[in-house]
């Protein structure tokens, strides 16, 4: 855990003028004049326990921590700030939420806030206020969030997952371009195989990046787990289809993916094992600040997901949303922290900080310099856009979440996948699951 202060703002000052970022006295000025203007004032004394997933972009991180030293130095509030592994944000989370202690304020993973809608602060006013300033928001992102009328959360940003890889591999598997639907996909990836040049992507319970790339393949076939009166509907001949398909896909991929956590494909990426991958922007990121990979930098592009036979974009996006518990002694400092957070003086530098690995859920940061910095981090921009709320056509709420939560789409591709149980097997175990949660 760490208490941020002003002094530790200004020692991060170096690292974060070459992000872009506001730093030192420039951001402290404009968070106390924010705090002077801002709906809400932090109560006296007010003591934020805050959780947040662990970076993987050093900058991204380092600009977040001094955005929390100026609201720090700015409102008087206490923050007490510590990251957790994507994996264990879940589970610790749900636990202050059982407890009603522990925790003031988590940024976590897609529907976390509609695991536990009764625990969480509606956060209605921050929403419209943040909404109205800076163009309303992105659809899937407010989707994921709400409850009916209410917000649950703020969907502070979406790590956007497109496709990584190697030019040089693809080109030598006869592709000038990278294929743009699951046909072509299917060969490139059967190519790179015979090239000794694999693809692969995450079997294992990997909360971003397996629950993504999976959805996306369900989805992409008009297959889904439930219907728009969330009656369970995964035993299909689509989904049966997006199995099938997935099995074959699955087939050319480097081995050991079964067991693979977020982390994994970037580091068999960067070590040279990998050559095509579904991820965020970070292993291109990675590449370039080490001085060692300046031919892997080079070679890194990124594409958006091949689309497949329903015949457009099916995908799943890893959205981040904040929320407060109800339980909070310090209401109106976790509303305080939740919309300065957003604000265009820290997010639009934040998202530089970032470089490419957040996605904007607020329109007015569709111009944000950071997409025209890179001509490869143009991908990213589109991620928010182009999803489909963690819910898919059905109800977002603590249903949907659970089945997020619960890997139960991810287990049943990769109960098929490995072997483990026949498609029909697969399926009538989703759907055992399924049925139990949404009974």
């Amino acid at each position: 855990m760490h208490d941020f202060t002003r002094r530790s703002l200004l020692q991060g000052g170096t690292a974060l003028a070459a992000a872009g970022a506001l730093t030192g006295p420039a951001l402290l000025d404009f968070a106390k004049a924010w705090a002077q203007a801002s709906p809400w004032k932090a109560e006296p004394g007010a003591k934020l326990t805050v959780m947040r997933w662990k970076r993987f972009v050093p900058a991204e991180d380092e600009a977040f921590n001094a955005m929390v030293a100026a609201f720090k130095a700015a409102t008087g509030t206490e923050m007490n700030v510590f990251s957790e592994s994507f994996e264990d944000v879940q589970p610790k989370a749900s636990v202050a939420a059982n407890t009603g202690s522990g925790l003031d304020v988590v940024w976590g993973l897609h529907t976390l806030p509609q695991l536990f809608p009764t625990q969480v602060m509606p956060l209605n006013d921050v929403a419209d206020y943040l909404g109205k300033k800076y163009g309303g928001w992105t659809e899937a992102a407010a989707i994921t969030c709400k409850q009916g009328n209410n917000w649950l959360g703020i969907p502070v940003a979406t790590i956007g997952g497109y496709m990584t890889y190697r030019k040089s591999a693809v080109e030598k598997a006869g592709f000038k371009e990278f294929p743009t639907d699951f046909p072509g996909f299917l060969a490139l990836c059967t190519a790179l195989k015979k090239n000794n040049t694999p693809a692969g992507m995450a079997l294992g319970h990997a909360s971003g990046d397996a629950n993504g790339w999976l959805h996306w393949m369900l989805w992409g076939h008009g297959a889904y787990t439930v219907d728009k009166s969330d009656k369970v509907i995964i035993n299909s001949p689509e989904t049966l289809k997006a199995l099938e398909y997935t099995k074959a896909l699955t087939d050319t991929f480097i081995p050991g993916v079964a067991s693979w956590n977020d982390g994994s494909n970037n580091k068999a990426f960067l070590s040279g094992e990998l050559y095509c991958t579904a991820n965020g922007i970070s292993i291109y990121v990675a590449a370039k600040d080490d001085a060692t990979k300046k031919e892997l930098t080079e070679d890194t592009y990124h594409a958006l997901y091949p689309v497949g036979p329903i015949g457009k974009p099916t995908e799943l996006q890893l959205t981040v949303p904040i929320l407060a518990f109800k339980f909070t002694k310090y209401p109106n400092a976790a509303k305080a922290f939740i919309a300065f957070m957003l604000e265009k003086e820290n997010y639009d530098k934040w998202l530089t900080g970032a470089r490419g690995y957040l996605t904007h859920t607020l329109n007015a940061y569709d111009s944000s310099p950071v997409w025209t910095a890179d001509p490869k981090n143009q991908v990213f921009s589109q991620a928010s856009k182009r999803a489909l709320p963690a819910s898919g056509i059905g109800t977002p709420g603590e249903k949907a979440a659970t089945a997020i939560a619960d890997f139960l789409v991810v287990d049943m591709f990769a109960n098929y996948c490995t072997g483990r149980e026949t498609a029909a097997g697969a399926i009538a175990i989703a759907e055992r699951q399924l049925k139990r949660i949404y009974r």
